[in-house]
C-alpha cells in the first residue's frame, strides 16, 4: 500500500462512489489518509427520487463512513452526474469547502442492468433496444464529460492534479475485442479515449489523466450473483452455494474493489505520476509497478488469468 498518511491533506472526489470500483477507490485513497468526497445518486438521507437505476441498498454515506474508518476523512454528497446543474452545485460546494481538489475519479457508470445478462449479449445494433442503448452511452460518457467540465477547474488551478477515468478493459484490449454490444463497446472504448484527450489538455497545467480498469471485480452485485461474500468468494468456484451459478474458472483471478483503489492511491502518491499521462492501464499493471497487493496479499491479473504473490 502507499505509505499511510501519504495523502493526508489531499482532497479527492470519487464520482460514482456508491458501490463497486468507486467504493474500492474511495477506500484505497482512505488508506493513504485522503479526504474523499463520495458522490452518487443513492443516498440514505437524500432525495430518493434520484436513486440509482439498480434500486439497491448501498449508499454514498456507507462509503464515506468506510473512508473514515480506514483513516481518511469521508464526505458524502448526493449528486446525479447526468444533471449539469447538480454537478455545477457540487463544484461550488467544493470550491467553498476546500478551494481546490487534488484528485478527480470519474467512475460513474450505472448501466449494469441495461447491458443485460449474458444471454442477451451480442445482440446486433438493429435489434438492440435503442432507448436502452442510448441511455448506456449517457450514463457512461455524458456523466464523465459533465463532471470534468465543472470540476476540472478546481484541479488545474495548481500543478500536480490527477484525473482518473475508470472503465472496463485497457485501450489495447478493447481495440482488438468486441465488448458485449455496440453500445457497451463504444462506452468502454470512449472512456479510455477520454483519458487520452483530457490528458492532452491537462498536461500544460501540470496535471495527469490516466484510464484505469480493474480486472474481474468482486463487486457487491457480482458476489450476490454467485451467492457469496468477500470472505468466502472462492466457494463460488466450487459450486458450493445452492441456487446460484458456479463461477467460471477465470473467477479464480478476480480481485476485490480495494485492489484498483490501491492502484489509484499509488498514482496519487507518486510525485512522478505525469509519466502515466494519457495512458491506459489495469489495476494489475499498477500493482506490478508500485508493489501493492490486494487485501489477501496477492497480485491478481484477471486479464492474463493469473494470481500471484509478490516476490519479497
Amino acid at each position: 500500500m502507499p505509505e499511510r498518511d501519504r495523502l493526508r491533506g489531499h482532497v479527492a472526489v470519487v464520482a460514482g462512489a456508491t458501490r463497486g470500483a468507486g467504493r474500492g477507490i474511495a477506500a484505497g485513497l482512505a488508506e493513504a489518509g485522503a479526504t474523499v468526497v463520495c458522490t452518487g445518486r443513492s443516498s440514505r438521507d437524500g432525495d430518493a427520487s434520484i436513486r440509482s437505476d439498480y434500486q439497491r441498498g448501498e449508499c454514498i454515506e456507507e462509503t464515506a463512513e468506510l473512508v473514515t474508518e480506514l483513516g481518511g476523512t469521508g464526505v458524502a454528497l448526493q449528486v446525479d452526474h447526468l444533471d449539469p446543474e447538480q454537478v455545477r452545485g457540487l463544484a461550488e460546494r467544493l470550491r467553498a469547502d476546500y478551494g481546490h481538489i487534488d484528485v478527480l475519479v470519474n467512475d460513474i457508470w450505472g448501466a449494469e442492468v441495461l447491458k443485460g445478462p449474458p444471454a442477451t449479449w451480442n445482440t446486433p445494433v438493429w435489434q438492440h433496444d435503442l432507448d436502452a442503448g442510448l441511455r448506456i452511452l449517457r450514463l457512461a460518457i455524458d456523466t464523465h464529460l459533465i463532471t470534468s467540465h465543472h470540476l476540472l477547474p478546481l484541479l488545474v488551478d495548481r500543478p500536480g492534479g490527477l484525473l482518473v477515468e475508470v472503465t472496463d478493459g485497457t485501450a489495447a484490449f478493447n481495440a482488438d475485442n468486441y465488448r458485449i454490444s455496440v453500445y457497451y463497446d463504444l462506452a468502454k472504448v470512449a472512456v479510455n479515449r477520454l483519458a487520452f484527450s483530457q490528458g492532452h489538455e491537462l498536461a500544460p497545467h501540470g496535471a495527469t489523466a490516466v484510464a484505469v480498469t480493474p480486472g474481474w471485480l468482486r463487486s457487491e452485485m457480482m458476489l450476490e450473483n454467485f451467492g457469496v461474500t468477500e470472505s468466502n468468494w472462492r466457494d463460488a468456484l466450487d459450486g458450493a452455494v445452492e441456487g446460484h451459478p458456479v463461477a467460471p474458472e477465470g473467477f479464480a483471478a478476480s480481485e476485490s474493489p480495494r485492489y484498483v483503489g490501491r492502484g489509484v492511491a499509488a498514482l496519487a502518491a507518486d510525485s512522478s505520476r505525469m509519466r502515466w499521462n494519457q495512458r491506459s492501464v489495469s489495476s494489475a499493471d499498477l500493482a506490478r509497478e508500485y508493489g501493492f497487493t490486494d487485501v489477501d496479499g496477492t497480485q491478481p491479473d484477471s486479464w492474463s488469468g493469473t494470481r500471484t504473490r509478490p516476490v519479497t
